[in-house]
């Protein structure tokens, strides 16, 4: 990989985390801007890594970076999360955290369209499904 493709992968992940990041930070969500930013980038810079690991030695298994990128993404989504009496808030939160760290990968390992249409889908869900959530949440 050269410096150039490291540097677009890199680049793509940090404006999909950015992207995402600024919808939760407008709907004042606990992790907004920065928070999907790093973990978008972070985990797109693991997934370079071990795509640079497996083309240096040629026997280094990219998955098992990825896998631990998902796991540790869900211990720190699981941080999110708050129960209060019957009501659980902040489960939209750290399932956006955990598709950031997915977009991350996407844009990791190279696949810019698929990046910018899962950051596309990312947003949608967020805002349109966002009004109809609310309907339902006051038929109650």
């Amino acid at each position: 990989m050269t410096t150039t493709d490291f540097l677009l992968r890199l680049c793509a992940a940090l404006l999909a985390g950015v992207f995402i990041g600024f919808e939760r930070q407008w709907q004042r969500k606990s992790a907004g801007l920065k928070t999907n930013t790093m973990v978008a980038t972070g985990a797109a810079i693991f997934t370079m890594l071990s795509v640079q690991l497996n083309d240096h030695s040629g026997d280094a298994d990219v998955t098992r970076i990825i896998a631990q990128i998902v796991t540790g993404v869900g211990f720190l989504g699981a941080g999110i999360i708050f129960k209060e009496g019957t009501n659980v808030h902040g489960l939209t939160t750290a399932a956006t955290i955990w598709c950031s760290a997915a977009i991350g990968c996407v844009a990791g390992v190279g696949f810019f369209i698929e990046t910018a249409i899962c950051t596309a889908l990312v947003l949608i869900i967020n805002i349109v499904l966002q009004p109809l959530d609310n309907w339902l949440k006051k038929r109650k």
